[in-house]
């Protein structure tokens, strides 16, 4: 019988569905207790859809959709279309480190201050003082030359 080499490891899509989950919640200021209040299944569970760990059955995903507020194909956004090829895609790579770091802690509170300022050349400061800190990737530095 053919199946995955791992059964208990996560697939591609669970994974991002469940980055997705949290960073609804997040931006949100959702705690995992509140919106498994809302599922009705614990924070626990709520951990492991989070991480990709338990697929989210179609009705529960309905669910989390209209607590959460989105549609059910926000979940599903940016994800891998189901070919290896975009796996690899440098985009794809890209789109998924940066929902990741928006999912952090350290990435929510930054979005969120940001979003508060109001005067564009503070932004616009802020940013380049991020990029001046910031190691240069070698891929980025070649093309910017």
């Amino acid at each position: 019988m053919q199946g995955r080499p791992n059964k208990k490891e996560p697939r591609a899509i669970d994974i991002h569905v469940g980055n997705r989950i949290r960073l609804r919640r997040l931006a949100l200021d959702w705690s995992q207790t509140r919106l498994g209040d809302a599922l009705d299944v614990s924070f626990q569970q709520v951990q492991k859809y989070e991480k990709g760990l338990n697929r989210v059955g179609a009705s529960r995903l309905q669910r989390a959709a209209e607590v959460l507020g989105v549609t059910v194909s926000y979940f599903f956004e940016g994800g891998a279309e189901g070919s290896k090829d975009t796996q690899q895609d440098p985009a794809v790579v890209s789109s998924d480190e940066l929902l990741q770091f928006l999912t952090t802690e350290e990435g929510v509170a930054l979005n969120r201050a940001f979003a508060r300022l109001t005067d564009a050349q503070v932004r616009r400061r802020i940013v380049a003082l991020v990029k001046a800190l910031a190691p240069a990737e070698p891929i980025l530095s070649e093309a910017a030359e």
